[in-house]
């Protein structure tokens, strides 16, 4: 009978607050709105010295994305809850070594084949494997990547071999 009463209180769900999706969404919610208050102190640049947006306006619209998303995960994670792993994926440990890699590319070679190497790379080991998918996400994320920050934020890319034959042109 003991037996039996112990094991419906072990099966008794806990409460939200206790769960790790709620503890994980939480601590990035807490952190984008600190850093999101933190943005509303930036000084105002002058329209003559402005290229693009306001410098706290990037940021700002960055953590809203960050909130919005968390939200999006942990609405996603009560219906579906997360699995409990004792170790990682080695697609996780290779996806931190691609931004290694991404890193000596980006400072060496040229910033715009870097971007299109890690989200080939990055697809490739999550589970794209389709030549097609790899070869459009490696030349159209790049552009997009490229045309925002060069359009929208006024922001030119650092020198290097592909991005030297744009700005030459």
């Amino acid at each position: 009978m003991n037996n039996v009463q112990k094991q419906k209180r072990a099966n008794k769900s806990l409460p939200f607050f206790f769960k790790d999706e709620f503890k994980v969404s939480f601590i990035i919610i807490f952190i984008s709105i600190i850093l999101l208050i933190t943005t509303f102190t930036f000084d105002i640049v002058p329209p003559i010295l402005n290229r693009g947006i306001q410098p706290a306006t990037f940021p700002k619209g960055l953590l809203v994305l960050i909130i919005f998303l968390t939200s999006i995960v942990y609405y996603l994670s009560l219906n579906k809850p997360w699995k409990i792993q004792k170790r990682l994926p080695q697609s996780f440990f290779l996806t931190l070594m691609s931004f290694i890699v991404f890193i000596v590319i980006s400072k060496t070679l040229d910033f715009f084949l870097a971007i299109s190497l890690l989200s080939v790379f990055v697809s490739y080991c999550w589970g794209e494997r389709r030549i097609i998918y790899l070869i459009l996400v490696s030349i159209i994320f790049p552009i997009i990547v490229f045309i925002f920050f060069e359009t929208i934020l006024g922001l030119r890319f650092p020198p290097g071999i592909i991005t030297n034959i744009y700005y030459q042109v």
